[in-house]
């Protein structure tokens, strides 16, 4: 990587960043559309989502390493809360998880390829036969670890949606787990500061699976209880 001119690096990695937030955007009404949700609604909180998103990923960043730039875990929370404002304003009632699902891992998966190319979320030194030339040294390439791993997860995402076995909201719940749990182990990959033997990330990802583990075992709790 490091032998590639600078400017091809950031045209490439800045094409695929707007490719990723059409990737999520596509994804999201396709998903509305395969459920018959109104176009015009889930269109208003696709939007809303994204600037969402862009917002809490650019704040959380600037929070917890005092330099601009953008978190994935960041653009999460920034995007559902987004959402949750977007679907009171246009009175939108059901839930729209589900949809938030295959956005976030189909926009990872493409995103992640732009953090390769612009040299951001590279990995520590390895000598591994895939490693990365970049940032003086051989490294592992851990934005294509994230890539793959988002790219699994949407697989994930579309399977569990094509059988119907959990009640909505309930891949949203098991995306979100399964993308704590990766990002988890792909963080001892990476070259960032850890405290107490973990990285900032991971402790926000045990939170994070935590919380969505709990919510899918609340979910399926409540279909299982008699009526």
């Amino acid at each position: 990587m490091d032998e590639l001119p600078e400017q091809l690096r950031f045209a490439v990695s800045a094409g695929a960043y707007v490719l990723a937030y059409a990737v999520g955007l596509a994804l999201f009404v396709w998903a509305a559309r395969r459920r018959g949700m109104d176009d015009r609604d889930v269109r208003a909180v696709a939007v809303a989502a994204l600037l969402g998103g862009l917002v809490g990923a650019y704040i959380v960043q600037l929070a917890v390493s005092g330099e601009p730039g953008k978190t994935v875990l960041g653009g999460v929370a920034g995007g559902w809360l987004a959402v949750i404002a977007a679907k009171r304003s246009v009175g939108l009632r059901r839930p729209l998880g589900d949809l938030f699902a295959f956005a976030i891992a189909g926009g990872e998966a493409v995103g992640r390829i732009g953090c390769f190319f612009a040299g951001c979320c590279y990995g520590k030194v390895a000598h591994v036969a895939w490693a990365v030339h970049d940032h003086g040294e051989p490294r592992h390439p851990t934005q294509l670890y994230s890539a793959f791993a988002a790219l699994a997860t949407l697989a994930l995402v579309a399977w569990l949606d094509r059988c119907r076995v959990l009640p909505e909201n309930g891949i949203f719940y098991t995306q979100g787990a399964v993308f704590c749990a990766l990002r988890f182990v792909v963080e001892f990959y990476r070259e960032v500061p850890s405290y107490g033997g973990f990285t900032l990330a991971q402790y926000a990802c045990m939170g994070g699976f935590v919380f969505f583990a709990w919510r899918l075992r609340a979910l399926l709790r409540r279909r299982t209880v008699p009526v």
